[in-house]
């Protein structure tokens, strides 16, 4: 994976209203392959614990005998909204957002990931 690509989905995710901050993650490992930040958001601590998340559901997934792939996870806060997109292309990354809930717009920030995880 181009580390070009990364930093400029990153920041093509970033240009969202009200997002804090975007990361690339392997949710096996846990390890951040890039992040970029509006703020002082702890993207790669978030981005860890988020790996966690990921690795809960799908073994829940597994135990329920579930066949189908997580798309997105999603995570609403009293003041911010958490993404998690897994890449078809590679279903071991994670494209990960945080947005300010009272700036941003659902719909359009799924679809940008969509987008980005695309490119």
């Amino acid at each position: 994976m181009d580390m070009k690509n990364i930093e400029a989905g990153l920041a093509e995710i970033l240009e969202l209203n009200g997002a804090l901050a975007a990361s690339l993650f392997d949710w096996q490992s846990g390890m951040v392959l890039g992040m970029a930040s509006n703020s002082n958001f702890d993207i790669e601590l978030a981005s860890a614990g988020n790996a966690d998340v990921v690795r809960t559901k799908m073994a829940t997934m597994k135990s329920l005998n579930l066949h189908g792939k997580i798309q997105d996870i999603m995570i609403a806060l009293t003041e911010q909204i958490h993404i998690i997109h897994v890449l078809e292309s590679n279903p071991e990354l994670c494209l990960y957002v945080a947005l300010d809930s009272s700036k941003s717009n659902l719909a359009l920030a799924r679809s940008k990931l969509n987008t980005v995880a695309k490119g």
